[in-house]
């Protein structure tokens, strides 16, 4: 009886594991299933801008129109010459190839269907861009770059990516501007170098930033004001600290709190959001999460308090691009044999940027509040 066998780099395999691997990265991810919107109109967290991904490019350009602040024209006065101009401060992003490989083996040690090589390295390829796509996003919203001074060098010994990773594609990683830093001192709100291992994440932090949140920036001040998410209607904003500061935000709760919080968030009224999926709580409307992959570093001038560089996220906190490869879909898969065809030798490519959203040589969308946070255990 005929067999149907699908060889290697075959089109009906590489448009299937392709797309199955998207699927995958897109569940596996940290950020892709809660905090991205496509398009302008999203409110999420990180907006995805899809322009390249049909059209021929390296960049898309995109704007923010700052307020008027006019006085008013009273009665008869005439209005004519006292026309503002409208304002726009932009921004870009770049993208540009990622790839990753990995060996079938030879044919007496593999001794397996190709199907099932095909199935193995999908899987440990999907998790890896998973891996991958979140850590990126973590560092260029937190703007700790791997060239930064020992005292802000990242901690992160999981990574994928190493200490002295510096950006790519031309999206360059900025540190945070001091409007949009916080520090647990909150006698030192924006400098960390006076930390003590006591400026622990806790209730207080997120109080502090939503009072800063709700005055910063707009209003004339010339710095944009951070915009939160609306869901049905109401506001939100996100914190996404480190699991070590979760524990010391447990932990420094008085009795009755954490229950309290976590009870808000199984009640609100947009518990169906994607940003509150996987969230440990709610608190002055913030959602709370907490994920290992939070930028850790060390702070003080002797460099002696270890620490976390926690978030809170409004609206286009970052822009994430793709590029198609050709394929129609956000990944590439590519096989290949080699050594006279006893090596099997499959790759998955995908084109994209990531960067955090800055105008004027300010942040957009993120505070990071930087927290001492070291391992409870």
């Amino acid at each position: 009886m005929a067999r149907s066998v699908v060889g290697v780099n075959d089109p009906k395999a590489v448009k299937r594991y392709a797309g199955v691997m998207a699927a995958d990265v897109a569940k596996m991810s940290y950020f892709l299933p809660r905090f991205i919107g496509e398009g302008e109109p999203s409110t999420l967290p990180i907006q995805r801008l899809t322009e390249l991904e049909s059209d021929a490019g390296e960049s898309i350009s995109f704007d923010i129109s700052m307020q008027l602040t006019q006085e008013p024209i009273e009665g008869d006065n005439r209005q004519e010459g006292t026309e503002e101009d409208l304002q726009f401060y932009s921004d870009a992003i770049y993208i540009d190839q990622m790839r990753c490989g990995a060996s079938g083996g030879g044919r007496m040690t593999r001794k397996r269907t190709l199907n099932k090589m095909r199935d193995t390295a999908k899987a440990r390829m999907a998790d890896w861009w998973a891996r991958i796509f979140d850590e990126v996003l973590f560092i260029y919203l937190s703007g700790v770059a791997g060239t930064a001074t020992a005292n802000q060098q990242r901690l992160n010994p999981g990574f994928v990516l190493k200490p002295t990773w510096n950006g790519r594609a031309n999206n360059s990683i900025v540190a945070p501007d001091a409007t949009h830093k916080m520090s647990a001192n909150a006698t030192n709100a924006s400098n960390s170098s006076a930390f003590a291992t006591s400026d622990k994440m806790s209730l207080s932090v997120i109080d502090r930033f939503v009072a800063k949140a709700g005055t910063m920036g707009g209003n004339g001040a010339g710095a944009p004001r951070i915009q939160p998410i609306k869901i049905n209607g109401e506001t939100r904003y996100v914190c996404v600290m480190h699991k070590w500061s979760e524990y010391d935000m447990r932990t420094g709760a008085s009795a009755g709190t954490w229950l309290d919080i976590q009870k808000a968030l199984a009640t609100s009224i947009g518990k169906a959001s994607p940003i509150c999926l996987g969230g440990m709580g709610e608190y002055s409307n913030v959602v709370l999460h907490s994920h290992e992959n939070v930028i850790r570093m060390n702070f003080k001038n002797d460099y002696s308090v270890p620490g976390a560089r926690n978030l809170f996220l409004g609206v286009q906190a970052a822009v994430v691009a793709f590029g198609s490869p050709g394929t129609g879909l956000r990944y590439d898969w590519y096989e290949e044999t080699r050594d006279n065809g006893n090596e099997l030798i499959i790759s998955s490519s995908s084109i994209f940027g990531c960067k955090k959203t800055t105008f004027a040589g300010m942040d957009f969308g993120v505070v990071v509040a930087d927290c001492a946070a070291a391992d409870p255990g």
